[in-house]
Parts: C-alpha cells; structure tokens; sequence
C-alpha cells in the first residue's frame, strides 16, 4: 500500500484547516483535563496509600516508565495507524489505566496495583502525546505561523480546570474513585469524537520536492535532534516537577492546608497557560531562542521564589515558575518538526528523551524530599535548568 502524493499547501481548503485546528486543541486540552485530575488527587492518593515522598516518587515513575516504554515507537504507530486512530486508541488506554489505578487506591489500597493502572495510564498518554503535537505540527506549518504553544495552552489551560475541580473535590471529601470515573467519561468521549476532523494523513507529512523519506532509527543520530531532546528534558523535568510536587510541598513545607496546596498547583498552571498564550507572539516577533532565554531564567527565580520565599510569596513564585515553563516543551516539538517527512521520527525521538524527566524527576525529587523535605528538593530545578541553557541554540528556526 502507498500513499497517493500530498496534496499543495494552499490546495487544503481552509475551513478544513480551522477544523482541523480546533481538533487538535480538543485532542490537547482532554489529555490535560485527564492528567490534572488524578495529579489534583496526589496529595488524597498519598495519604491512602500511606505512602513517604520517596513511595510516591517510586508510584509516579510507574506512569512515566509506561509513556517512555510507548514512545520509541510512535512514530512507526503513527505512520500505521495514521494520528486519528493513534490519539483514538492511545486515549481509550489512557482511560482505562487510570479508572484501574483510581479503583486500586480507594477500594483495594493496593499500591502495587495502582502502579499496574498507572503504567497503563501512561503508555496511552505517551503516544496520545506524540500523536496529537504531530497533528499540531502539521496545522502550524500549514498555517504558516507559531501556534503551537496556543495548543500546549490548550492543554495547560484543561489542565487549570481539572486542579480547581481537583481542589473543590478535596475540600468537599469527594471520593477520588467517583471524581476520577466522572471526569474519564467526560475526556474519553471528547478525546475520540474530537479527533475526526483531523487532517488527511498526506496532507500531515507534506513536504519539499526530493526529501527523502523519514527513517526512525536515523533520528537518533542526529545532533540536532538529541539537542533538541535535551531542551524538552529539562523543561519537561520542570514543567513535571511542578505539577507532581508543588501542592505537597506547598503543604508541607509550609503547613498549609491541603485546599492551599492544590490552589498553588492551580495557580501554576494559570500562568503556564498564560505563557503559551502570549508566547506565539513573541516567538514570531523575536524568535526561540531569545524567548526561551528569558523563560527559562523566570523558571529558575520562579522555583527559587517557592523554596525561600514564604508562604505568600511562594504564590508569586509558581506563576513566575509557570510562565518561566510554558514554552520550552512546544517549541521542543515544532523544532523537532521542522522537516516535516522527519516529524514523526524527529517527535517520537524528541518526546522519549523528554519523558526521561518523568520517569527520573518523581523519584529524584522524592528521595531528596526524604532528605531534605520536598519543599527544599525543588531546588533541583534551578540546577538543571542552568546547564540547558547551553542546548537552547539547537532549537533556532530553519527556513
């Protein structure tokens, strides 16, 4: 079977194009709908699984390990399935992993098989992940313009949504079993029935005359490419520490209330959302690399803020930590998808070596915590943001 020629860029009827673009943002803000309901619930979890910050750390990196173990190979899914039917299948297992992981901690108590549907959680979120920015690049090159991060503020913006539901849940004692099977039936058949009016798959891969074809393994040896990955690493650690970390130690560190804690989560993803919003402007009026300078650097105050700043000034900190975090993951993806015959790979390659940060940063943070109490683990942020900054240049625009 092969694939009839790609259609020209201005042969895409553009009403096609918008439903394809609002597509994507529906694909985008259910994925982070989903995973800021059951991150909302991480504090509830804890308790009743009676787990340490090191216990926790160890659970959390069942759900990475699962994306890391799904994402090598999304490329070559992508390419068989087409990204309709990836984002389709990737969420139905999405789904189930976390309604099992949701029975497992509130009727079983069984930490071990949380971890089971949490694996599961996180190989449907791995490969919903790459197919839906592989969709989301190819609207943007289409378009002609940065709108990639509107997509991740899609998903950061869901995400606002499911921490304040998350936190009025908690503060009214609402089982998580129930908020999270509510919450599933709403995202499950948003996320599938939202995927239809995604592009035809030639219009995906469209590219320059003579291109060769993409080869997955190659992807690999590229410089470039793993640059490029080392940019998502950290921001994904970042972004990733943040939303696994700050309502704990918001907590703990500085005796708040659980609702608190939950509302600096929230507060942190308002301004990440915010970021994305305001940063296709910027990054078509200044570039990437310039942009992902100055937010990187809000990154590092924003963090150092939370940990020595107070309880009130701790606030100020997670929106400068969520601006500071809201570019570097989509800007990850639309440079690994400058060519787009070698989106795929390019993605699939850039998304691994990114969700790296997930599968170390739960329990690198939580053994520190251990040490140190999570509250002054955060540090580890700062440290490795400062060395990324040397990788940054491997993200500049290519014409």
């Amino acid at each position: 079977m092969s694939y009839e020629p790609p259609p020209a860029v201005d042969a895409i009827d553009p009403a096609r194009l918008r439903r394809a673009r609002n597509a994507v943002f529906v694909a985008f803000a259910a994925n982070g709908w989903g995973f800021a309901s059951w991150a909302s619930r991480l504090p509830d979890i804890q308790l009743a699984l009676r787990l340490d910050p090191a216990q926790l750390g160890t659970l959390l990196l069942s759900a990475a390990a699962g994306s890391v173990i799904s994402l090598p190979a999304a490329g070559r899914v992508i390419s068989r399935l087409g990204t309709r039917r990836t984002v389709e299948v990737a969420a139905t297992i999405f789904v189930v992993g976390m309604a099992f992981a949701a029975f497992s901690v509130t009727v079983l108590h069984n930490p071990y098989l949380t971890a089971v549907g949490m694996l599961c959680l996180g190989l449907g979120m791995g490969s919903w992940d790459v197919a839906m920015n592989h969709e989301g690049a190819a609207v943007e090159r289409l378009l002609g313009r940065s709108i990639m991060p509107w997509f991740h503020a899609a998903f950061s913006g869901a995400t606002v949504v499911g921490a304040l539901v998350g936190a009025v849940a908690t503060g009214l004692g609402v089982p998580v079993l129930v908020h999270i099977l509510v919450m599933l039936l709403v995202v499950g058949y948003v996320a599938v029935a939202g995927a239809k009016p995604f592009l035809p798959e030639a219009a995906a891969v469209e590219s320059e005359p003579g291109t060769p074809a993409p080869r997955g393994a190659s992807a690999w040896l590229e410089p470039r490419t793993l640059l490029i990955g080392l940019v998502v690493l950290v921001s994904a650690f970042t972004e990733g520490t943040a939303n696994d970390w700050i309502a704990i130690a918001l907590r703990d560190g500085y005796r708040l209330p659980a609702w608190a804690g939950v509302l600096g989560f929230a507060t942190f993803l308002g301004a990440m959302t915010l970021g994305r919003m305001l940063g296709t402007r910027m990054l078509d009026r200044h570039g990437r690399v310039p942009v992902l300078y100055a937010t990187f650097g809000m990154a590092v105050a924003g963090s150092l803020l939370v940990v020595f700043g107070g309880p009130l000034l701790a606030y100020v900190g997670t929106m400068l930590w969520g601006v500071g975090a809201s570019l570097g993951f989509p800007v990850g993806m639309s440079a690994a998808s400058d060519d787009p015959a070698r989106a795929a790979a390019r993605l699939s390659v850039v998304a691994t070596i990114g969700y790296l940060a997930f599968l170390a940063g739960p329990p690198l943070v939580g053994y520190l915590g251990n040490q140190v109490g999570v509250l002054r683990a955060l540090l580890a942020v700062g440290a490795l943001l400062v060395p990324a900054l040397l990788a940054v240049p491997a993200t500049r625009e290519r014409r």
